[in-house]
């Protein structure tokens, strides 16, 4: 596990992981397979997560995919808590305190701040890729930055249907 405040290693660990991450990917394409083995890596590197992994849009609404963590809401409408907002708008959500989100779905109660990045291939929402975390501030700057490089990597090496 890289514990990238503590460490310092700030964004520079986030390249370690894009380069770890394009290994894991790098023989299978298959959508299912691939957002399995990185809701797993996310969960597994990331220090101080209590839930990694995705929500498939289906219609106008977030449907459960993948994931690693406690069970899970398994419908979330466009616009609706974090991941429904990230699908509405196609922007990161990054969250400092979820208890002070307009509409935020406890899924788990024990989560206290969450980053939401959309999946937007080809110009079309493919789904969110959620991160909450039990602890209040989790996500800096650099993590969605370092994040949104690895869904990039992901979204590239990845079919998406």
């Amino acid at each position: 596990m890289i514990d990238l405040h503590s460490t310092g290693a700030g964004l520079n660990g986030y390249t370690l992981l894009a380069a770890q991450l394009e290994s894991l990917l790098a023989d299978e394409r298959d959508f299912i397979a691939n957002s399995a083995q990185f809701s797993a890596f996310l969960f597994s590197q990331l220090d101080n997560l209590n839930w990694a992994g995705f929500y498939l849009a289906r219609g106008e609404e977030l449907v459960l995919g993948p994931f690693q963590g406690q069970i899970a809401c398994v419908r979330i409408p466009f616009g609706r808590g974090v991941c429904g907002t990230a699908a509405a708008t196609g922007h990161t959500q990054r969250v400092h305190d979820v208890h002070e989100f307009d509409g935020h779905i406890a899924c788990d109660s024990a989560s206290a701040s969450e980053l939401v990045v959309p999946l937007i291939k080809d110009g079309q929402l493919i789904g969110v890729l959620d991160l909450d975390s039990p602890s209040v501030g989790r996500f800096s700057e650099e993590d969605q930055a370092g994040v949104e490089q690895l869904v990039a990597i992901f979204l590239k090496l990845t079919t998406c249907q």
